[in-house]
């Protein structure tokens, strides 16, 4: 009735966490790797209860929508390699898939962990994202924190909260953000939006002061600090690039760059959008 889709890419010191925490509900597990070279790969590829299917990683949504439809079950549930099926997510799952419903998709809320420490506040504390949905449906989309697209009133929610160890090492966590900050930009001037000097130079400072004071990032302490420093930093990068995708004044005469010229590379490690 499940299958669990697991995106992966150099996840070898998450990868047995993962599979482990989702055994339990899983009529299948279905790791989606993008050009692990870690040894992730080699780590799975003997385990009896896991398929493992490859494809270069251009974006999450993008990988995401091929890995779906090679899933065998109706039920789809998408759990990223740094996060945990808890056991109040895990009754819940097991409670959509035992009990008719109408409804198509169903989100779950999460707990963030900051180098090993829980955010209780920092703009965390509310973060949803839509997880468990019927396998027709699809990402939107984008490049870039793209969602299932399925109508809000069509989408139920799951009780329990999934563990996201979203941090675990600055230097990747930085350069995961440096690579969706870029394709955040890339998006926005899609949409035909455009950054000023203005919002290059208030945004990111409102967001720590948002994510710091109002949402409490303070109390959380020095990975509160981090978190909201890092969002800002984030933040401010994205609108730099929009503004250099529509200002930037140093392309030759010679040769104009398109917008997808500026995006990185995607062999960067893959993370939850």
């Amino acid at each position: 009735m499940l299958t669990v889709l697991i995106p992966c890419k150099d996840e070898r010191h998450n990868i047995l966490d993962c599979i482990d925490s989702v055994r339990d509900i899983a009529d299948e597990i279905l790791v989606a790797d993008s050009g692990s070279t870690d040894g992730t790969l080699e780590f799975i590829r003997d385990l009896p209860d896991v398929r493992v299917i490859e494809r270069e990683y251009v974006n999450s949504a993008d990988f995401k929508n091929w890995a779906i439809p090679q899933a065998q079950h109706e039920w789809v549930l998408v759990v990223d390699a740094d996060e945990r099926v808890t056991p109040e997510v895990a009754v819940s799952v097991g409670k959509v898939l035992t009990q008719p419903t109408d409804l198509e998709a169903f989100a779950v809320r999460r707990e963030t962990y900051m180098l090993g420490h829980r955010l209780r506040h920092s703009g965390a504390q509310s973060a949803t994202c839509t997880r468990l949905f019927r396998r027709h449906l699809r990402y939107q989309s984008r490049r870039v924190h793209a969602d299932i697209d399925v109508a809000a009133d069509r989408t139920g929610m799951l009780d329990g909260k999934l563990q996201h160890h979203t941090c675990q090492c600055l230097n990747r966590f930085l350069q995961t953000q440096n690579r969706y900050s870029s394709w955040a930009a890339l998006d926005a001037f899609d949409a035909g939006k455009k950054a000023t000097w203005l919002s290059v130079a208030v945004r990111p400072p409102l967001k720590f002061l948002q994510f710091y004071f109002l949402r409490l990032g303070i109390v959380d302490r020095t990975p509160g600090l981090l978190w909201c420093g890092i969002v800002a930093y984030y933040n401010l990068m994205k609108y730099a690039k929009l503004w250099e995708l529509t200002h930037s004044r140093t392309k030759s005469a010679g040769h104009r760059e398109s917008p997808s010229d500026n995006l990185p590379s995607p062999a960067a490690p893959s993370q939850a959008a």
